[in-house]
């Protein structure tokens, strides 16, 4: 049974940093692909930072390159999204996502498997 465990979420300030947690069950990192996503509100779900199974470095939307930084714990089964340099358009609910493939996926559509999702609200 796969299951994805978002958290870290939280209220931050302009600037701020926060660091996000998708603890991962039911797969193996060597074959699955995780993208995480976000959904500002009253808009539509986006994709900010990727990672292959080949655990290449991660890949990132062109709004948050530079400021997120995806990385994974293979120990702890726990793929993390770091954000830094918060802005207010960074509001949104964040999921991470897991697919079977040795590549880089951006597509959701493409992603069999979505946690829960978890807010980040950047106040001004």
């Amino acid at each position: 049974d796969v299951q994805l465990q978002a958290s870290g979420g939280g209220l931050v300030q302009t600037g701020g940093s926060l660091r996000l947690s998708c603890v991962v069950s039911g797969i193996r990192f060597d074959e699955y692909a995780i993208g995480w996503f976000r959904q500002p509100p009253g808009k539509g779900r986006e994709g900010v930072a990727f990672r292959s199974s080949a655990e290449e470095s991660g890949k990132y939307a062109e709004s948050v390159k530079g400021r997120f930084t995806i990385s994974t714990d293979i120990a702890k089964s726990t793929v993390f999204l770091q954000l830094r340099s918060l802005k207010p358009e960074d509001t949104a609910i964040y999921y991470c996502a897991a697919v079977k493939s040795p590549f880089v996926v951006r597509g959701d559509i493409l992603y069999e498997y979505w946690g829960q999702g978890t807010l980040v609200t950047v106040s001004s």
